[in-house]
């Protein structure tokens, strides 16, 4: 650990990579009580980022960065502001080219649906940004049956003036900035931060790997310095866009807990592969370095309930909230042998190189012990989320059909209520579907799993274009507007998705499902009924659907 003098020495050396803010700006700034996002702060010590995650309904993991390691990461908690005295240590560690240290430290033994104060080491530190106490409130016991609503966004990057903001790049295809007045998807989030109890981030979070598009677009100013960057220019690129854009969500992170799945923008520095068209230029992951390859950042920045759920790691594992059962699947890596994924040697995506981190067949394996043992007497409801989709009207489709035939069997056959993606930067609520067979009950108990892809939340390259006419699985659309899913569960029988417009707050669309849930036995299975329900499947279009 630096001693305490050496804390601003430190910070000048390593402000001086930051092209964002000055080295003195930023002492500035923090002595002033505030954290600029992105800045490297004066004290190597001052907790950033945090976010939590559930760790089963008695537990809670709490995670945060720092740039300088810390020996032993410390929370101190509580159930009263007031005597927040109970301490649990965690771990720090650094992967090559990151600017940060992540700590990770996992509370057990708490109670159920409670809510807990608590704070880090070192929060309030000298030179740091003040800061209250957070909260947390631990997941519901499997069972309870109170109403319950949860945020889900898919494809969230940063914004402001290094992402999605009211302008875009002179040289490049990237469409539909921000209006002049326009609210982004963090902003409603955080105007509605009352409204949900968790968040759920099904993969592409923070878009680190645009800054090479962004540069060669003349985003960030035209001359060729600008508009070429180095490998090391990259790199520092790169890490100050993943930073801006977990201190930008850290007032969401901090107090929700944050349960994210991977998708192919977690995957490298360059996850895609981009061409400078003006200086006929194609970049790929060969220019990525040690530690932004292989889901590296992904892998160290989050700790999700894998351990508690037989899972792996960051990439697969579940959960019980309440009434629901909600699963994490991967569907970049590890498909069942036969089937390629699109991240791994071999995939579609360009320089795809990625895993696997489990043994063959160990995603699916997982998948159909953990749908198979799910106590649907507690919790009747069971939703997927995943990244990328197949039931998808996109120009230049982005349907993936290995994904299809990795998962939607188990699905079907375990009687899955809704799955959830994004990949394709548009809003499509689809009719409940299996097998390209549209269920003739609609949304009013079907057999079938009811299928929503909402990948519009938005970041630097905008929105994606839907084909029309649309095809005949599809019950609303938007490619138009940013916006965010709102999920509530009202009970055993009806789950409400809302689409939230961004900008103003508008409820584009919303629909309600309503699913019988008559179980049998021990209330592991399918559990689909054969009454007759009186739900309902409106969608509510406040716009122009295409």
């Amino acid at each position: 650990m630096l001693p305490l003098f050496l804390a601003a020495s430190f910070a000048l050396l390593i402000n001086a990579q930051n092209p964002q803010l000055s080295p003195a700006l930023s002492c500035l700034t923090e002595s002033r009580g505030v954290h600029v996002p992105g800045a490297v702060p004066c004290n190597p010590y001052e907790p950033l980022q945090q976010r939590i995650a559930f760790a089963g309904t008695d537990g809670m993991t709490v995670s945060w960065s720092t740039f300088g390691q810390l020996d032993t990461p410390q929370v101190w908690y509580g159930t009263y502001p007031s005597a927040v005295t109970n301490v649990a240590s965690g771990s720090s560690s650094m992967y090559p080219t990151s600017r940060v240290y992540d700590n990770h430290v996992k509370i057990t033994g708490l109670k159920a649906g409670t809510k807990y104060w608590y704070r880090t080491s070192y929060q309030n530190c000298a030179g740091c940004a003040y800061r209250p106490l957070d909260t947390f409130t631990t997941a519901r016991e499997a069972g309870d049956d109170g109403s319950f609503t949860v945020a889900v966004v898919v494809d969230l990057g940063l914004m402001g003036a290094d992402g999605l903001s009211t302008a875009v790049g002179p040289y490049g295809g990237a469409e539909n900035p921000l209006g002049p007045t326009d609210l982004n998807t963090i902003q409603s989030l955080l105007e509605n931060k009352d409204t949900y109890d968790f968040i759920a981030h099904f993969g592409d979070i923070a878009y680190a790997d645009y800054f090479i598009k962004e540069s060669w677009q003349g985003y960030f100013g035209t001359g060729d310095s600008s508009l070429i960057p180095n490998a090391t220019g990259v790199v520092d690129g790169y890490n100050s866009l993943l930073d801006q854009y977990y201190d930008q969500m850290t007032p969401l992170t901090s107090g929700k807990a944050y349960m994210v799945g991977p998708g192919n923008h977690e995957a490298s520095l360059e996850s895609d592969g981009t061409t400078d068209s003006v200086h006929n230029i194609t970049y790929d992951t060969s220019i990525c370095m040690a530690g932004q390859t292989n889901f590296t950042g992904y892998i160290n920045h989050f700790r999700m309930p894998a351990d508690e759920s037989g899972g792996n790691g960051n990439f697969w594992y579940s959960f019980d909230y309440g009434l629901a059962h909600f699963i994490l699947l991967d569907t970049e890596t590890d498909f069942p042998t036969g089937l390629q994924a699109p991240d791994t040697p071999g995939g579609t995506d360009a320089g795809a190189n990625n895993g696997p981190f489990g043994y063959p067949n160990e995603q699916y394996n997982w998948l159909e012990k953990d749908l198979s043992s799910v106590d649907r007497t507690k919790t009747p409801w069971v939703v997927v989320g995943l990244h990328r989709p197949w039931y998808i009207s996109v120009k230049n489709s982005s349907a993936c059909l290995t994904c299809q035939q990795a998962f939607e069997p188990l699905m079907v056959k375990y009687g899955v209520d809704l799955y959830m993606q994004g990949h394709v930067h548009a809003y499509e609520r689809n009719k409940p579907i299996a097998n390209y067979s549209v269920d003739p009950a609609g949304l009013n108990n079907p057999q079938s799993p009811w299928n929503i892809v909402n990948g519009a939340a938005g970041h630097y390259d905008g929105l994606d274009s839907l084909q029309t006419p649309l095809p005949y699985w599809v019950d609303e659309s938007f490619d138009n507007a940013y916006g965010w899913s709102r999920l509530t569960f009202h009970n055993r029988t009806h789950l409400t998705h809302e689409f939230v417009a961004s900008a103003n707050g508008t409820v584009l669309d919303s629909a309600t499902l309503y699913k019988e849930h008559q179980f049998s036995g021990n209330g592991n299975g399918n559990g689909n009924g054969n009454g007759n329900g009186n739900g309902n499947g409106n969608g509510n279009g406040g716009g122009n659907g295409n």
